[in-house]
C-alpha cells in the first residue's frame, strides 16, 4: 500500500501556532491544514511579509501545508449571500497559493437530491464560478463530504465540468451523517478526491442532514424515540478516536490506494480532552494501517 503522507489540522492541538507546528513535526506529520476564515490567519489579517514568515516557520520544521480550511458557515445556498462568500473564498485561494498549497477545503451546504430544487441551482451556480476561478489558479476548492451521499455529490460535480471544485473526503462524516459507505464513496468520487481527513465516528440516530447542518430547524414533536444515549444527548453522532468508530480504515486506505490517490491523510480531531495524545495515537494508528 502507498505510504500516504500524514497531515494534522493545526487547530486540533489547541496550542499556539508555533507550539502546534513543533508538536506536529515531533509526531511525524508531514503536512498541516489551517483555518483561514477569520482571525489572524484570514486573508485580511495575514498580509505582506506575515505570509512568508508563517510559511518559513512551517518549512523550518520540515512541514508543508496540505490545505487551508475555507469553510464559511452554512455554504452557498443563499443567492443573496453568495457574492460576498465567493469573493471571500477567492481571497482564501490567493492566500493558499502564497502558502504553497493548491487546496481549500470547505462545506458548500447540503446538496438536494432533486436537481430541480431551487437551492441545487443556486449552489451549482456558485460552485461554477468558484471552479473557474480555481482553474485559473491551478487550485481546488475541495468540498468536504458528509451532508449528502456520494452519488449525489458526484452528479453535482459532474455538472460543473471542472476539477476546480473537487472533494475533500472525510470518511467519518459519511458514517456519522448519511450512513453512506466511505469505502464505496472513494470509488464513486475517485475522479475528484484531492485531499482527505482522517477522522472516525459513529452514527447514533438517523437525522435529516439539513437539520444537522442547520439548513432547517428541527421540530421537537417529530423526534422519534431512539436508544438511551441519543435520547439523553439528542446528538445524531459521536466523533471517536481513529479505530474506535465505524470507519473501516484498512478497506478505506486500500480503496484510496486502488484509485491512485497520493495525497494527504489529514488528522482532524474536533473533540476530546487530550488532543495531543489523540493525534499521537492517530498517527500511530495510520502508520500501522498503511503497513498492513
Amino acid at each position: 500500500m502507498y505510504d500516504f503522507p500524514i497531515g494534522v489540522m493545526l487547530d486540533s492541538f489547541k496550542l499556539s501556532t508555533k507550539n502546534a507546528i513543533e508538536k506536529a513535526a515531533l509526531l511525524g506529520a508531514k503536512g498541516l491544514q489551517m483555518y483561514a476564515t477569520s482571525g489572524e490567519y484570514s486573508p485580511e489579517a495575514l498580509t505582506g511579509s506575515k505570509r512568508k514568515e508563517l510559511l518559513d516557520m512551517v518549512k523550518s520544521n520540515g512541514l508543508i501545508f496540505s490545505a487551508l480550511c475555507g469553510d464559511l458557515g452554512h455554504g452557498f445556498g443563499s443567492k443573496e449571500k453568495n457574492p460576498e462568500l465567493i469573493e471571500k473564498s477567492k481571497r482564501i485561494m490567493e492566500l493558499a497559493k502564497d502558502l504553497e498549497t493548491d487546496i481549500i477545503t470547505t462545506h458548500i451546504g447540503v446538496i438536494p437530491a432533486d436537481k430541480n430544487h431551487e437551492r441545487y441551482k443556486i449552489m451549482q451556480e456558485a460552485c461554477y464560478t468558484l471552479s473557474r476561478y480555481a482553474d485559473s489558479m491551478n487550485g481546488h476548492f475541495a468540498i468536504e463530504t458528509g451532508p449528502e451521499i456520494a452519488v449525489t455529490l458526484k452528479e453535482f460535480l459532474d455538472g460543473l465540468n471542472s476539477k476546480g471544485v473537487a472533494v475533500n473526503l472525510d470518511p467519518a462524516n459519511f458514517v456519522m451523517v448519511t450512513g453512506d459507505d466511505p469505502v464505496k464513496a472513494v470509488y464513486t468520487l475517485k475522479d475528484y478526491i484531492v485531499h482527505t481527513h482522517a477522522k472516525d465516528g459513529r452514527r447514533l440516530q438517523i437525522k435529516d442532514p439539513e437539520i444537522i447542518y442547520k439548513i432547517k430547524e428541527e421540530v421537537i414533536s417529530d423526534i422519534p424515540q431512539y436508544d438511551f444515549l441519543s435520547q439523553e444527548t439528542n446528538q445524531p453522532f459521536i466523533e471517536l478516536p481513529l479505530g474506535e468508530g465505524d470507519v473501516k480504515f484498512k478497506d478505506y486506505l486500500k480503496a484510496l490506494d486502488d484509485i491512485g490517490y497520493r495525497g494527504f491523510l489529514t488528522i482532524e480531531r474536533e473533540v476530546g480532552d487530550n488532543p495531543e495524545e489523540d493525534i499521537k495515537n492517530a498517527v500511530t494508528f495510520l502508520n500501522r494501517m498503511k503497513s498492513l
